[in-house]
């Protein structure tokens, strides 16, 4: 048995038309798995999908709006018409809002809670369907850093990448039994498209290089082997855990 393979396995990867999503689509793609890339933009899935095919991969895209529920369920129902199963979810989209907790306002709390957690509840509501009844099945939360430790500035962020991490092990608990196990990853600081600002920033980039016991910033690329292990048979006994690929910031003082 390949451990690591995800030969004939059918992945769903959230936020995937740029950044971390895009890098662990193309993993998964690299490691044998055929991988729906959604995001809302089209044009630009499509590119996604391309590029994954020029290098052998098997890709297609299915563009919808995590938040919006309906448009949820139908493409995982779609996913598992045309394909005939559902085997690997990849919760990955998500946003930030910075903004002082005095100067925020509920209406920009309910949106970070509805893109970064209650979407993810549905998702994984509804992937664990064909999942459980094919007694098989991944879930992969993206948490953050910010899922164990906190900044000021973005308590809608923290509160709910904390909130991911307690939904993965409720999930982990629930389904384990089925054949599905629930975990999470936790990135850390990435160079990637959406921190493009902060990495132009002398003094945040100073703050995570020493705060960061590797000494630098994350590659999109690094966070690739996380996603692979916990999709393949190699982590059949891992459940409810959140994997932290942070080059060790949350373990120092």
């Amino acid at each position: 048995m390949q451990l690591f393979s995800l030969a004939d396995r059918v992945a769903l990867v959230t936020g995937a038309s740029r950044g971390l999503g895009l890098a662990m689509a193309k993993g998964m793609a690299a490691a044998g798995a055929h991988v729906v890339l959604n995001a809302r933009n089209p044009e630009a899935l499509d590119a996604c999908v391309s590029e994954i095919a020029a290098a052998g991969g098997s890709a297609e895209a299915i563009a919808f709006d995590v938040t919006d529920e309906p448009a949820a369920v139908a493409a995982i129902k779609q996913i598992v018409a045309d394909r005939g199963r559902l085997d690997i979810l990849v919760n990955n989209a998500g946003m930030v809002h910075r903004v002082p907790t005095l100067e925020s306002d509920t209406a920009g709390w309910q949106k970070m809670v509805d893109t970064n957690l209650t979407s993810l509840y549905v998702l994984a509501r509804e992937a664990a369907r064909p999942m459980v009844e094919n007694g098989w099945g991944r879930i992969i939360n993206i948490g953050s850093v910010m899922s164990l430790v906190a900044r000021p500035g973005i308590i809608s962020y923290v509160a709910t990448k904390h909130a991911v991490h307690g939904m993965t092990k409720a999930l982990a608990v629930e389904l384990g039994g089925t054949g599905v196990t629930i975990n999470a990853i936790g990135p850390g600081y990435f160079a990637t498209e959406l921190n493009q600002a902060l990495v132009d920033d002398p003094v945040f980039t100073q703050l995570v290089e020493e705060r960061t016991p590797v000494g630098r910033w994350g590659k999109p690329d690094e966070l690739v082997g996380a996603a692979v292990f916990l999709a393949s048979d190699a982590a059949a006994y891992v459940n409810g855990h959140l994997l932290m690929v942070d080059g060790g910031m949350t373990v120092n003082m």
